[in-house]
């Protein structure tokens, strides 16, 4: 599976921008999928529920199904967080999954940079960055330069830089 990721300081709108990206990838044929990286502990479950009593007491995994869609949620008791690796070999196979966060891991990224954000650009520490999206006019930086709101032409350069939805005898 093809991967890019999306990095950004908290509040650049790496979200936002994976909201409208998803729909514009869709929309050109491919499949996509996504992982997002929380820094925090969060937990999809509810106190109350089966599947949080379950949990809570002591299981590794819980699977919890309807016809509309399953969830797989895994306890790690201590143990290292996997890899982005190790959880992209879980998922099924798509097109294309997209990354958000995972800042700091070896995988072609989308520096997603809002200046009133009041953060530097990560681009000029991170080789993985191989543009910025941004609404800042005149930005210097050594990497293609993108509008933060022109979705299609992010999305074009994401297909065009993972040379997606090329011909195969173009893509080799």
């Amino acid at each position: 599976m093809k991967t890019f990721g999306l990095a950004g300081w908290s509040g650049s709108g790496k979200t936002s921008l994976l909201r409208r990206l998803i729909p514009e990838l869709r929309a050109r044929g491919l499949s996509v999928s996504t992982v997002k990286h929380a820094h925090h502990a969060f937990d999809l479950d509810q106190p109350g529920k089966d599947s949080h009593s379950h949990r809570q007491a002591g299981a590794t995994e819980v699977l919890v199904t309807s016809s509309a869609r399953w969830a797989l949620m895994h306890e790690l008791r201590g143990a290292d967080e996997p890899s982005l690796e190790a959880l992209l070999a879980r998922m099924s196979p798509v097109d294309l999954v997209l990354v958000e966060g995972f800042k700091h891991t070896a995988l072609p990224k989308l520096e997603v940079h809002r200046p009133s954000v009041g953060k530097p650009l990560l681009a000029g520490e991170d080789p993985w960055i191989v543009a910025v999206a941004t609404d800042a006019a005149g930005l210097a930086v050594d990497r293609p330069v993108l509008a933060l709101d022109d979705t299609a032409a992010i999305a074009r350069f994401v297909l065009d830089h993972l040379a997606l939805g090329r011909p195969a005898s173009a893509a080799g």
